[in-house]
């Protein structure tokens, strides 16, 4: 089986359609506040829901300590930009509720990556799967 042929067209009433993203988005200031596992497994639930809600089909994802990746289809009725809105606005809110553990602010940063995924979706998801195996040294700042 080759990876294109895992493709799959969707159909509203009007068109048909196959719309996928690489979606990035990162925490405020970087900070690694995703580190806790009930933070993480609630944060799947809320963006399950989100999909649900509005139609993403979330194909693979990864949420790591201070940022997400995303594959996903958006319904052509939807921009990227709007999708991202949702899914870091609703989020942030709904798992601020849910828990304490976080700090005051925001949550995500304001910025975020998109991509559109063509011939190379096999590479975007290997991408996504190893992120875990994928960990820079990053300087600390001196305070």
């Amino acid at each position: 089986m080759t990876p294109s042929s895992q493709r799959r067209l969707y159909s509203l009433q009007h068109c048909t359609w196959e719309c996928s993203y690489h979606l990035v988005f990162v925490t405020k200031y970087r900070g690694p506040v995703l580190t806790d596992i009930y933070i993480k497994q609630e944060l799947k639930r809320i963006f399950k829901q989100l999909a649900k809600w509005k139609g993403f089909i979330i194909r693979q994802w990864y949420i790591g300590d201070e940022h997400v990746h995303m594959y996903i289809d958006i319904p052509p009725k939807y921009s990227p930009a709007y999708a991202i809105q949702i899914l870091k606005g609703k989020s942030s809110t709904w798992i601020k509720k849910k828990t304490k553990k976080l700090p005051k602010g925001q949550l995500w940063s304001r910025g975020y990556f998109v991509s559109t995924i063509g011939a190379n979706e096999y590479q975007i998801k290997n991408y996504i799967k190893n992120q875990n195996n994928r960990r820079p040294i990053l300087p600390k700042l001196p305070l």
